[in-house]
């Protein structure tokens, strides 16, 4: 990848987004690069090291910060979350549990040392999430848009309010900037070499919302 922050290479069956890491507002970003810096180093001088690098993960399991997919149809479902999340034009790139958990396996049997492999999934915004989602359950799509500058502000209420509370924020405002930029990319080379075949957004919601119920988390 270049360095060119914001630039979208379309090449047929192929989509590179790619960031500048000055662009990573997190520490959890910033650790991730950390990480791949020394992983190519290390292929480079020769340990057969396969890097994979997986889109937004979701699925059935525990409900942490690392399952922002069920955590956010939770706040949606709640009513936490009463509409779409900005303008609702954004796309990240969303994968099953089980079939990261797939491409990690095959990687080992399949995967070329040196190489770099997405295990990606489908390309898709918070609304069509949403919208998806309403459509499963029958329940109404969201009415309007929030500003991500109120979320943002939400969150920095909540780092406030943690100060007084000890109650950890619900977000922080780091988690707002990483949504004003795209993150779609494309998994084809995944699936030539690996046979890495991700379901749809909707099979994924498909079984999720029903696990999430029967889990207690959500109604409808």
């Amino acid at each position: 990848m270049n360095k060119t922050f914001g630039e979208n290479i379309d090449l047929g069956l192929w989509l590179l987004q790619v960031h500048h890491e000055k662009y990573f507002y997190t520490e959890y970003e910033r650790s991730k690069v950390a990480a791949d810096k020394v992983a190519s180093q290390a292929a480079a001088e020769g340990l057969p090291i396969v890097t994979l690098y997986p889109g937004v993960v979701y699925g059935p399991g525990k409900l942490t910060t690392g399952n922002a997919l069920a955590k956010m149809l939770i706040d949606r479902f709640t009513g936490r979350l009463p509409g779409y999340i900005g303008r609702g034009d954004d796309r990240l790139s969303f994968c099953h549990v089980d079939d990261v958990v797939g491409g990690h396996i095959a990687a080992m049997d399949k995967g070329r040392p040196g190489e770099r492999y997405l295990l990606t999934g489908e390309n898709a915004s918070f609304s069509r999430v949403l919208d998806t989602a309403a459509t499963i359950t029958r329940t109404e799509k969201p009415r309007f848009s929030i500003p991500l500058w109120v979320i943002e502000a939400y969150g920095w209420l909540s780092i406030l309010l943690f100060h007084f509370t000890g109650k950890l924020p619900h977000l922080c405002p780091a988690s707002v900037h990483v949504l004003r930029h795209q993150w779609a990319y494309s998994c084809e080379k995944a699936r030539i070499e690996l046979d890495y075949n991700p379901r749809s957004l909707k099979e994924g919601l498909d079984e999720l919302l029903p696990w999430l119920k029967s889990s207690g988390a959500i109604t409808y």
